[in-house]
């Protein structure tokens, strides 16, 4: 089974970066959907953005434009490219594998703080 792992989180000032990391431990080429969530406390988690096999993407409106989402097959990958972070920002990012079989990573926390 396809287990997850992220990375790259820490404290970022606002205006600063930040890429963020999802290995698997097994092969995402025969996975479609790969995607990042979100969840900051006391809120539901939303979808920050999400990546087709094919390249093709899709960003919630709130990241759009200051987030890129990419993925490395052969590295089995999935990174989260984030520019221009922002205070609320701020939550636990989550990566995602799949749709009707769901697999997700641990979290890596993200503090966007002055």
């Amino acid at each position: 089974q396809v287990q997850l792992v992220e990375s790259g989180g820490g404290l970022v000032q606002p205006g600063g970066s930040l890429r963020l990391s999802c290995a698997a431990s097994g092969s995402i080429l025969s996975i479609n959907m790969m995607g990042w969530y979100r969840q900051a406390p006391g809120k539901e988690r939303e979808l920050v953005a999400t990546i087709t096999s094919g390249g093709s993407t899709n960003y919630a409106d709130s990241v759009k434009g200051r987030f890129t989402i990419s993925r490395d097959n052969a590295k089995n990958t999935v990174y989260l490219q984030m520019n221009s972070l922002k205070s609320e920002d701020t939550a636990v990012y989550y990566c995602k594998a799949g749709i009707i079989r769901q697999y997700w990573g641990q979290g890596t926390q993200v503090t966007v703080s002055s």
